[in-house]
């Protein structure tokens, strides 16, 4: 398969990007520091620059994955921003960081790559359930939280327009042990990335514009 993965860097992004690689798939990649790209190329991606929050970078990735075909794309740059446990109002920097990069990031990036996805190739936008309306029992970290209920809402308008041309999906990865998760989350990385393989691999057109945990059970917008 042809993959593109958006923000590999470390974490669930370079996961997913080992072990595609691992299955002997062909990994485009992208990583914002030179050490990244490094690390990349290394297990065998063809990677490059790019960041998700910046026009200018975003503005060429069209013409650098111009002609491909990817089978399976995955959104993954994302942000935690201030970890807040009350109604503390964010700086204005916090508020422009987290949204510029979780929110306006694949609002500039999907337009971009729509071009380069194969007929009926998978879409996936890295969520979380912390975005979720329907199972909220907490407003810990409310900005990350108002960020991926947008990005549900990008993801929803991205299955609507692209329709038939790609089945798209919102993943909640789990609490994962990451640099972003911490060493006291639920699930390894390499279970989390897994279980989406595994789900993106078995998705039908039927499960577009659906919001997921990564094991592919439903869940509450």
């Amino acid at each position: 398969m042809n993959i593109l993965i958006i923000g590999a860097s470390r974490g669930i992004g370079f996961e997913f990007a080992r072990q595609y690689r691992e299955a002997g798939d062909r990994v485009v990649a992208t990583a914002r520091t030179d050490e990244g790209i490094a690390r990349l190329q290394a297990i065998g991606c063809k990677s490059f620059a790019l960041d998700v929050a910046d026009a200018a970078s975003v503005s060429g990735l069209a013409w650098r994955i111009d002609g491909e075909a990817f089978d399976v794309a995955i959104v993954n740059a994302g942000v935690i921003g201030p970890r807040t446990t009350a109604l503390e109002t964010p700086s204005l920097a916090d508020f422009d960081a987290v949204m510029r990069t979780n929110v306006l990031g694949p609002m500039q990036v999907i337009p971009q790559l729509a071009d380069a996805l194969a007929p009926g190739a998978k879409l996936a936008v890295l969520s979380s359930r912390m975005g979720s309306m329907g199972l909220r029992t907490s407003a810990s970290s409310w900005l990350y939280r108002a960020s991926k209920a947008a990005v549900n809402s990008v993801l929803k308008d991205v299955s609507l327009v692209l329709g038939e041309r790609a089945v798209c999906v919102a993943f909640h990865p789990g609490w994962v042990r990451t640099d972003m998760g911490g060493a006291n989350a639920d699930l390894p990385v390499e279970q989390s990335v897994g279980d989406m393989r595994a789900t993106l691999a078995r998705l039908s057109p039927a499960d577009t514009g659906r919001f997921l945990n990564h094991d592919g059970q439903p869940l509450d917008w």
